[in-house]
């Protein structure tokens, strides 16, 4: 497990609807993560952490992970962004289970997200 002080950046989001959070979740990542737009300039493997609040969850998930995707300006109709992927640990267990749950079955949806 990863001593926490070296996760530098906190990133809180907040997904207020079902489609967004579809948009940004990202299951094909071992563990999962979420797409995050930004321009802001992030490493490959940089380590970040996460506060989630999602959808109607009255309690926010603390999740530490690292870039695992980074989409740079200008491709076509896909944001800017990174994609973070949730640690293995309790947190990031814990995150993976609480969006597929809130998901359901659109995770099997044909709709688009920010990555594919």
């Amino acid at each position: 497990m990863s001593d926490s002080s070296e996760y530098a950046s906190m990133l809180s989001l907040i997904f207020k609807e079902k489609a967004a959070l579809h948009a940004a979740y990202m299951p094909f990542l071992r563990g999962g993560g979420l797409f995050i737009p930004t321009d802001k300039a992030h490493g490959m493997g940089e380590p970040l952490s996460m506060l989630l609040s999602l959808i109607d969850e009255p309690v926010k998930l603390k999740v530490l992970g690292h870039v695992a995707w980074v989409s740079p300006a200008n491709q076509g109709e896909k944001p800017q962004g990174i994609g973070v992927q949730f640690s293995e640990d309790e947190g990031g267990h814990a995150a993976r289970e609480k969006i597929e749950q809130l998901l359901g079955a659109a995770l099997n949806s044909s709709r688009h997200t920010h990555t594919m």
